[in-house]
């Protein structure tokens, strides 16, 4: 079925509006540019933040460019920190519509962690470009029109 709704939404990347940001003191951003430019060839709509945001800041940004999926990349170590406060943040702004997704260098143990708090989707470091594309396109499918 999840198959299903990503080739659904195939044609739709247009549509996809992402907002990808690196949070707090994470200087490293190459491989959010890869990933920006991966979702932007396939078709969709993508603001990247910058370096050094805060969790605020990025929610902020998020609501004002009327996103569908909120991305951030952390190399930090920092997740169990960021994670929270962009929940909360998205909370406070009545934006729990935005499709929150982690990506970088996350341990495993970790994870389950963050989903529990609400991010739908966490992409390692390690994940091909192409396969990020299709979890995008599968949780805006899943979650259906705003």
């Amino acid at each position: 079925m999840a198959e299903n709704a990503a080739k659904s939404a195939q044609g739709a990347g247009e549509n996809i509006r992402v907002l990808l940001a690196k949070v707090g003191l994470d200087g490293h951003d190459r491989g959010v540019k890869v990933v920006a430019r991966a979702l932007r060839d396939a078709g969709m709509d993508v603001v990247y933040s910058g370096l050094h945001r805060t969790p605020e800041e990025v929610v902020a940004a998020a609501v004002q460019e009327d996103v569908d999926v909120l991305g951030v990349s952390i190399l930090s170590g920092a997740h169990m920190t960021v994670f929270p406060r962009v929940m909360k943040a998205l909370d406070e702004h009545d934006a729990e519509d935005i499709i929150v997704a982690g990506g970088g260098v996350i341990p495993d143990d970790d994870v389950a962690r963050l989903t529990e708090m609400g991010v739908q989707k966490i992409l390692l470091q390690d994940t091909p470009p192409d396969e990020i594309v299709n979890a995008f396109r599968q949780l805006v499918a899943e979650r259906g029109p705003r």
